[in-house]
C-alpha cells in the first residue's frame, strides 16, 4: 500500500489526518532500545508529526489555501503546494517563495526539512527529466506523484563518518551499494547519515553527496525508497521531544524536534520504477550542478532561515525589554546587528525569487549567486546570533525556576512574583515564559542540535566556499572582475597616465 492510497480525494494533497494515518504502515523505527509500534503516538515523535500535519491542513484551510496552493499541471484537475510545480516565471517563483515562508511560519522557522524541502528536487523532475537518461520516465512519473499528493519526502545522501581517510569504494561494508540486480530491480545494503525526520516521512531519496561520489559502479546509484520497505531500519538519536517536561518549559523541543536517524538498508529491494541513476558515475557526480536541485534547496533553506531570524529577532527584543536591557546602547547595537542579519537573508531570498535564471524550455530556477551566498553565510550567522543573545541577555537566561510546577507551590510563588518579575510592567509568569522560550532556542540540547544543523546544513566549510569560486571561474564572473582590475591598471604605467583624462 502506497502512502498516497490514504488520500480520499485523489485531486488534492494529504490532509493532516490522512498524513498521520499514512504513517501507520509497519515501518521499522528504533529508539531507546525498542522498536516503535506506532510513531504517531510515541512520545518521541507524536508532536513533531502533528506539526507536520498542521502544514498539510493549511493546504486545505480557506484562510491559507490560496496563498499556499495552485492548480496542478499534470492534468489531474487538482491542486498542489506551489513549490511542487515547475516554476515558469518570476511570478511562479515569488508565489512559491511566499508559500515556503507561510509553511515555515507554522514552525517559526524551526523545522527545516518539511515536505517542501524535497520539492526542490521533485519539481526539477518535471522540467528536466531527460537528465536521467534511461530513467527519464521514472522522473516524469515521480514528478506527477509528488505534485498531486505532496508526499513527505526527504533524503539521505551523506556517507557515515567512518573511514573518511579511505576512498568510498574501500568502505563497502558500511556505505550504501548495490548487492544484486534482477529483472525486477536492485537490492541495496549500507548506511547513510543523517536521515532527518525519516521516522515520519513517506519516502527517502537515497543519493550521493558530490564530495563522496565515486567511480565504483555499484555505488553509483540514486533512487527513492518508501520508509516501510522491508529491510529498511531507522535507528534514531535521543528524542528532545520526549525529554521535554512541558510545553511551557520547552515550547520548541516539545513539538519541532526533527529527529535524525541512522539510515540502514539491509538488502532492501528497489524496483526499477523508483531508480533515477544506476551504474552511471558521470551522472551521479554531476547531479548537484546539473539537475537544478542546489538552486531550489538553497531557495527553500534561505526562506525558512529568514523566517527563523524573524522569530529570534522578535524574541530577543522581547527578552531585552523584559529585563530592562532594551535601553542599553550596547544591547541596542547588537540587536541592530541581528536585524541586519535578518534583512540580509530576506534580501537573498528576494534575489533568488525576483531574478530567476532561464533553464530548460520555459522553466526557471532561483538565482544561483544569491543561493550560494546564503549557503556560505548562514552557517556563520547563527553562532554569531547565539553569541549576541548570550552577551545581551546574560544571566537572565538561567535566572529561572525549574519548571512550570513552581508557580503552583504557594510556598514559593509569592517570591517568584516579587523577585522574578519582568521590567516595563511584565509579570513574573510572562517573564519566565519569554526566557524559557529563548533558552530552548539557544541553550537546550534541541538548540545545540539546531546550531550544528545550521552550521552543516548544505555542506562542509571548505566545500561551500570552493564551489562559489568554481562557479565564478566557470561562469566567467571572476574573469569579468579581473578585467575590471586590468582596465584600472591600463590607466597608468611607469611614465604616468596613459590617457588624456587625468593631468
Amino acid at each position: 500500500m502506497r502512502p498516497e492510497d490514504f488520500i480520499a480525494d485523489k485531486k488534492r494533497p494529504f490532509t493532516g489526518a490522512e498524513y498521520i494515518e499514512s504513517l501507520r504502515d509497519g515501518r521499522e523505527v528504533y529508539i531507546d532500545g525498542e522498536r516503535v509500534a506506532d510513531v504517531t503516538v510515541h512520545p518521541a515523535f507524536r508532536n513533531a508529526i502533528r506539526s507536520i500535519a498542521r502544514l498539510y491542513d493549511a493546504l486545505h484551510d480557506p484562510q491559507s489555501k490560496d496563498r499556499l496552493t495552485c492548480p496542478t499541471d499534470t492534468g489531474s484537475g487538482g491542486y498542489t503546494h506551489k513549490y511542487f510545480r515547475v516554476p515558469r516565471s518570476r511570478e511562479d517563483l515569488v508565489g512559491a517563495r511566499d508559500a515556503i515562508a507561510d509553511w515555515a511560519r507554522l514552525s517559526y522557522g524551526w523545522m527545516g526539512r518539511t515536505p517542501d524541502y524535497k520539492a526542490a528536487f521533485s519539481n526539477t523532475l518535471g522540467a528536466f527529466p531527460e537528465y536521467y537518461g534511461d530513467y527519464a520516465d521514472n522522473a516524469r512519473a515521480w514528478y506527477k506523484r509528488a505534485q498531486e499528493a505532496v508526499p513527505f519526502m526527504n533524503h539521505a545522501i551523506v556517507n557515515p563518518p567512518i573511514d573518511k581517510h579511505l576512498p568510498p569504494e574501500a568502505v563497502k561494508d558500511v556505505y550504501a551499494c548495490v548487492k544484486k540486480e534482477t529483472d525486477a530491480g536492485i537490492y541495496v545494503s549500507g548506511a547513510k547519515v543523517v536521515a532527518t525526520s525519516a521516522a515520519f516521512t513517506h519516502y527517502n531519496f537515497m543519493g550521493q553527496s558530490s564530495k563522496t561520489a565515486t567511480e565504483d559502479l555499484d555505488m553509483s546509484v540514486m533512487f527513492m525508497v518508501p520508509i516501510n520497505a522491508p529491510g529498511l531500519k531507522l535507528i534514531c538519536r535521543q528524542s528532545y521531544e520526549s525529554a521535554s517536561k512541558s510545553p511551557f518549559d520547552y515550547p520548541l523541543s516539545s513539538r519541532f524536534d526533527e529527529n535524525d536517524a541512522i539510515f540502514v538498508m539491509d538488502n532492501v529491494f528497489v524496483p526499477w520504477e523508483d531508480v533515477f541513476i544506476y551504474r552511471d558515475p558521470a551522472r551521479v557526480m554531476s547531479f548537484f550542478p546539473g539537475t537544478g536541485f542546489v538552486h531550489g534547496a538553497m531557495f527553500q533553506g534561505c526562506t525558512r532561515y529568514a523566517v527563523k531570524l524573524d522569530f529570534i529577532s522578535g524574541l530577543l527584543a522581547k527578552a531585552l525589554r523584559t529585563t530592562g536591557g532594551d535601553e542599553t546602547r550596547s544591547n541596542q547595537v547588537l540587536l541592530g546587528e541581528v536585524l541586519a542579519w535578518r534583512n540580509l537573508f530576506w534580501s537573498l531570498s528576494d534575489a533568488m525569487a525576483y531574478n530567476p535564471q532561464p533553464w530548460r524550455g520555459d522553466a526557471v530556477l532561483p538565482e544561483l549567486k544569491a543561493a550560494m551566498s546564503y549557503r556560505v553565510f548562514a552557517p556563520d550567522s547563527w553562532p554569531r546570533i547565539k553569541d549576541i543573545v548570550q552577551k545581551t541577555v546574560t544571566s537572565a537566561l538561567i535566572y529561572l525556576p525549574s519548571s512550570v510546577k513552581d508557580f503552583a507551590n504557594p510556598a514559593i510563588e509569592p517570591y517568584l512574583k516579587q523577585y522574578v518579575r519582568g521590567s516595563h510592567g511584565v509579570d513574573h509568569v510572562e517573564r519566565v515564559k519569554i526566557m524559557k522560550l529563548l533558552w530552548d532556542a539557544t541553550g537546550t540540547e534541541f538548540a545545540g542540535r539546531h546550531e550544528l544543523y545550521e552550521r552543516n546544513y548544505s555542506g562542509g566549510y571548505e566545500d561551500i566556499r570552493a564551489q562559489v569560486l568554481t562557479g565564478a571561474q566557470r561562469g566567467g564572473g571572476l574573469k569579468a572582475m579581473e578585467d575590471l582590475v586590468d582596465q584600472c591598471m591600463a590607466d597608468y604605467d611607469t611614465n604616468g597616465w596613459t590617457g588624456e583624462t587625468w593631468t
